[in-house]
């Protein structure tokens, strides 16, 4: 009976925790995932495939149901340019291949949460182009349709999930290549903040510029992948620390750039053009402040990466293999990293130089906005198309991805409902670095727009998971429980320092609330000292920029210290000096300030 649950199982980490917990066993999905993968009959899909009895020794080891474990028996496939130990690692080049000895920095950490790598992924040659074709393995079939290219260089990956074999899978994103199989297949493309995700034990191709990106069925499933895997890697100079998390409801008056229509490119695709439009309309609709962006300097920004000297960097790892064995190098990657030759340190100068005064004219776009929504890509891209020209449809998959790593934004490709052809709907959102959750929170409502399927697997889009209103990166939770509330005298100390609502809670029942001596105006001292009852509050998120300022105008006996709330979460907020309630009065059985004061009105 187990076998027969498991194969009509949703593959999302809920579903498998789900069945986890009911006493499933990692080896039975184990199992179920390998019978998948025949099943799909796919032979482009992996370069290298764990032999079955190795995975299930994987699981083995996992012991007893550890739900304290994030990833916990969740099988993934992992893209040939990623080490993982024991698996050859050949960036679909065998003149390359080698053996590593440990897991890439995010696979072990993937690990260590308990997930289990069953195989790597086939990918364009070197990570080298958005199509998923150019690999002398066969080539995996897009999920949706046959005759469109299944989309790279992570194309093993997104076809993984996309199928559902696996419910994660990693690739890399260096101009587009962890978004653009994700827009391909219907599925989502994490590409995190340049440096939130360590690129120690992956095979370069622009370093610089690299990322390890996620694939997932939801957003929820990807940005849960995301937090376990980000760490800062001292040991990889190009690991950054940078904010993960948390997700939280998209903050009111969030401003959505938007692309004018001069900057857009569609190529001629009128029903892409149609798609992109209606969802625009309903980000709208859904009270979102668009404010329209032209994308001249990001598309300009784009030209550099291949036009410029950024070329020379993917000479560095395929240059010794094409002059030892140029045959073991595809045609069209020889060509592509070609370009290199001749390039000059003082082109490379160039180029940086050029960078800088594009990001010059980006930074006041950035500014004005919270994130920009894109479409993925332009258009489609068939075999047949590929087939007489290997270049240019390529070229054009990366018109609104080859920009963003040289910015270091983040990027998240979220599905949308299909085009009026049938083929995936879909838009890209960016920011700058760090804003992570924010673009996930708000993917999280685009994917629920419409009539959906997940992937190519005909399961539907599952409930949005509860979220709390929280903090967004550069901003600190500030609880406060009196005058400071919405609507009280000094509600004004914490909107002109750009301070804005999140939640009405309450704390723990393990305070108490008294009303101190002096004034006006009237102010409340909470006081924690296990016992007491819960007080009603309110929780801000003021700017780390005002934070200084405000703290610098509290009077004694008041001070700011962690409150423990009923919602689970411990923000900062104020706090009394026991020696401050001489002449006070306790009010701990009203529950909340207002009720104080209204009380006093009475």
């Amino acid at each position: 009976m187990l076998g027969v649950a498991l194969r009509d199982l949703e593959f999302t980490l809920s579903s498998l925790r789900e069945v986890y917990a009911a006493g499933a066993s990692p080896a039975d999905v184990i199992r179920e995932t390998y019978r998948r993968i025949e099943a799909h009959g796919d032979p482009g899909i992996f370069i290298h495939l764990a032999p079955l009895a190795e995975s299930l020794a994987r699981a083995g080891a996992l012991g007893a149901f550890d739900p304290e474990r994030p990833l916990w028996g969740m099988p993934f496939a992992v893209k040939d340019n990623i080490d993982v130990a024991g698996m050859p690692t050949t960036a679909a080049c065998r003149a390359f291949a080698y053996a590593p000895q440990e897991d890439a920095h995010v696979v072990a950490r993937l690990v260590a949460a308990g997930a289990i790598p069953i195989g790597k992924t086939n990918l364009d040659q070197f990570a080298t182009g958005l199509v998923g074709v150019r690999s002398p393995w066969p080539v995996p079939r897009n999920t949706l349709d046959p005759e469109i290219v299944p989309g790279g260089s992570s194309s093993g990956s997104a076809v993984a999930v996309a199928a559902g074999l696996v419910p994660f899978a990693l690739g890399t994103d260096t101009a587009g290549s962890g978004r653009v199989p994700a827009a391909l297949n219907n599925i989502v493309g994490l590409k995190p903040s340049l440096g939130a995700l360590s690129t120690r034990g992956v095979v370069p191709a622009c370093r610089t510029l690299d990322c390890v990106s996620i694939f997932a069925l939801t957003v929820a499933d990807a940005f849960a992948v995301f937090e376990t895997a980000a760490a800062f890697d001292p040991a990889d100079p190009f690991s950054r620390k940078l904010p993960v998390g948390p997700l939280s409801p998209v903050p009111p008056g969030c401003r959505v750039g938007v692309p004018t229509q001069g900057s857009l490119r569609f190529f001629g695709d009128a029903q892409q053009d149609a798609a992109f439009a209606s969802m625009i309309a309903a980000l709208g609709a859904m009270g979102f402040d668009l404010v329209p962006v032209d994308l001249a300097p990001f598309h300009a920004v784009a030209e550099l990466l291949y036009a410029g000297p950024w070329v020379a960097e993917r000479d560095t790892v395929v240059g010794p293999v094409m002059a030892q064995d140029p045959e073991a190098v595809l045609p069209v990657i020889r060509e592509i990293v070609g370009k290199a030759e001749g390039q000059s340190a003082a082109d490379a100068f160039r180029g940086l130089y050029r960078l800088e005064e594009l990001r010059r004219e980006v930074a006041p776009v950035l500014e004005r906005i919270d994130v920009i929504c894109l479409p993925s890509m332009p258009g489609f891209c068939t075999l047949a198309e590929l087939d007489a020209d290997p270049i240019g449809p390529n070229s054009r998959l990366g018109t609104y991805t080859n920009f963003v790593n040289l910015l270091g934004l983040c990027g998240l490709a979220v599905p949308a409902p299909a085009r009026g052809d049938g083929r995936p709907g879909g838009v890209t959102l960016i920011a700058p670095p760090g804003r992570d959750a924010l673009l996930a929170s708000l993917g999280e409502r685009i994917e629920r727009l419409g009539e959906r399927q997940l992937g190519a697997t005909g399961w539907p889009v599952p409930p949005a998971p509860p979220r709390l209103a929280r903090a967004m990166p550069g901003e600190i939770e500030i609880a406060v429980c009196g005058a400071h509330m919405s609507g009280l005298p000094l509600n004004g100390e914490l909107t002109t320092r750009g301070g804005r609502f999140l939640r009405a809670a309450e704390t723990l029942p393990e305070y108490r609330l008294y009303r101190l001596a002096g004034g006006p105006p009237e102010r409340p001292g909470l006081v924690r000292d296990g016992q007491g009852a819960a007080i009603a509050l309110e929780v801000w998120a003021l700017p780390e920029a005002g934070v200084g300022s405000f703290l610098a105008g509290i009077p004694s006996p008041l001070g700011i210290g962690t409150l423990a709330l009923a919602d689970g979460t411990t923000p900062k907020g104020f706090l009394c000096e026991v020696a401050g309630l001489a002449g006070a009065e306790e009010v701990t059985a009203l529950g909340s300030w207002r009720r104080v004061i209204a009380e006093s009105a009475a």
